[in-house]
């Protein structure tokens, strides 16, 4: 595998919280993140990746993530939020990438979620890696209980509960908070190692220390991780307004808009 041309700099990390100039073609909101994270060798996370794609590092480590999380409002830019649509749930299973320009992403190896309509049109447009799941989340005295068991699984559903934590702040630059929430770009992959882009825009995180009482690594065993001990990281952000961008094909030479929307 030839060297990537670039690596990310802190300013254009930085950059990427700038909103692009195109038109959205998407809104949704993002409310109640929860961040779990676990360092894994970069070695491991780069054999997973497709051409174009190369492991983000920082101090020379990779690292994976589990996100359970609300979609809510979720829609078309000239259309309203629909009931029984628009709102679900998601949890996903991420690491953090860049392409051979140094443009910052997130790589999913993984994004369950209730929302079948969500998920058949995320795999069949966008060649994201949706599975459908039984999900379920409540609050309850301040506290979020999430459960999510991915269909056709037997084992015990995946559960997560969590607090959320005071004195919410963005994230300081050059920070492994930074390296690991400040993200604007998604990646992604058809059948023919075609890779894709697409941005996203919102206002910086506010991000927390949440109290954790449960989680599971389950969904990173589906996707070939063992994960082992409690995360290095857990950060939890309040929820965001979020607008889509249109999705970008990626080639060496150039990248060019694709036809079609990113959504939801």
């Amino acid at each position: 595998m030839s060297a990537p041309s670039a690596i990310p700099s802190p300013a254009q990390r930085l950059a990427m919280r700038e909103r692009p100039s195109t038109p959205i073609v998407g809104r949704q909101r993002w409310s109640d993140l929860l961040f779990l994270h676990w360092k894994v060798e970069a070695n491991a996370v780069q054999a997973t990746l497709p051409p174009g794609l190369f492991a983000d590092t920082f101090e020379g480590a990779a690292y994976l993530g589990i996100v359970p999380f609300f979609m809510e409002r979720v829609r078309p830019a000239w259309l309203p939020p629909l009931p029984w649509v628009s709102w679900f749930l998601e949890l996903n299973v991420r690491t953090y990438v860049h392409d051979a320009d140094g443009q910052p992403g997130v790589w999913f190896y993984s994004l369950d979620c209730n929302q079948p309509v969500a998920v058949a049109i995320a795999r069949r447009f966008f060649h994201l890696p949706y599975f459908h799941a039984r999900m379920s989340a409540k609050r309850r005295a301040g506290a979020i209980r999430y459960q999510c068991q991915r269909r056709g699984e037997t084992s015990e559903p995946w559960r997560y509960e969590w607090r959320p934590g005071a004195h919410a702040a963005p994230a300081v630059p050059d920070t492994l908070e930074f390296f690991l929430t400040e993200r604007y770009v998604l990646f992604s992959s058809d059948r023919e190692d075609q890779l894709h882009g697409g941005r996203v825009h919102h206002a910086p995180y506010r991000i927390h220390t949440p109290v954790v009482s449960g989680f599971s690594t389950g969904p990173a065993h589906l996707g070939g991780f063992e994960l082992k001990g409690d995360p290095v990281s857990l950060l939890g952000a309040e929820s965001v307004d979020v607008s889509i961008f249109p999705l970008k094909r990626i080639t060496r030479a150039r990248i060019t808009v694709a036809s079609v929307p990113i959504f939801p």
